[in-house]
């Protein structure tokens, strides 16, 4: 089992190729490109410049969409335009070279959670028509959510992944700010088929409704990850951190993986 650690964040346009060598040098082999206030990398020249970097640095490279992403509007022109921002995270990740979109699938308002299902999927198929006539390798990826009265739970997301054969993101901060606990067995139960598992992972804050904010990841909270991931057979696991020191806790995640 292979398991790429890496940081939520890829820098300043300007600061990409130096940043992406610099996580190679620390053993990182995996980074998240945030779009999520907008796409910032536009130009073909810069799109090349950091495509080639993290070939030759051998850093697995993935795109967080934007997080005014909701494909369960009452209002249907939210829905275009929310498919809209995360094409366009497709079409640079495709140049990039990117594996996957990661995107926050939608809210409840005042539909019920089947209805919103079935609305988001819908979404997701029609995005997926998109991507397989461009012929694009890049897969969208719906996240595991951590408010309480928001779509994503766990069993959803593993839902949709099974419906509409999209990738899917594990964010276990979000798990247990959502569940107050993670379910390792329940996850694996769900999850366990597929070979590829993309994560994200940082310390919360939380309460009764669910995530507030991320935080430093300590030590404890690794190796209890770890531990678990440890009895998972034949996959690659990538681990995106989101804390706000996400390089510096990626490179800990790393060292306590070497030596578990």
């Amino acid at each position: 089992m292979k398991i790429k650690f890496g940081p939520a964040g890829l820098g300043k346009v300007d600061e990409a190729v130096k940043n992406l060598e610099a996580y190679h040098k620390l053993g990182l082999e995996a980074c998240e490109i945030g779009f999520t206030y907008g796409v910032y990398i536009k130009k073909d020249e810069d799109i090349k410049k950091i495509r080639e970097a993290a070939q030759k640095f051998n850093i697995k490279l993935s795109i967080h969409a934007p997080y005014w992403v909701n494909l369960n509007s009452e209002d249907k022109n939210k829905i275009e335009q929310s498919k809209e921002r995360i094409l366009k995270c497709c079409e640079i990740g495709e140049k990039l070279a990117c594996y996957i979109v990661v995107f926050h699938p939608g809210y409840y308002g005042k539909m019920n959670p089947e209805i919103t299902f079935d609305n988001i999927k819908k979404a997701i198929l029609e995005m997926q028509d998109v991507i397989k006539k461009k012929k694009w390798k890049i897969k969208i990826a719906v996240e595991t959510m951590g408010k309480v009265n928001v779509f994503g739970n766990i069993d959803q997301v593993c839902r949709l992944t099974e419906e509409t054969g999209c990738e899917f993101c594990i964010d276990f901060a979000h798990i247990l700010a959502r569940d107050k606990k993670v379910d390792y067995e329940k996850i694996n139960k769900l999850f366990g088929k597929y070979k590829t598992w993309h994560c994200h992972f940082s310390g919360i804050v939380y309460g009764d409704k669910g995530e507030k904010h991320h935080k430093k990841t300590e030590k404890t909270e690794w190796k209890i990850l770890l531990k678990e991931l440890k009895e998972l057979k034949d996959k690659e696991i990538i681990i995106i951190n989101e804390s706000p020191t996400p390089i510096e806790d990626s490179v800990e995640g790393l060292g306590l993986w070497k030596n578990n």
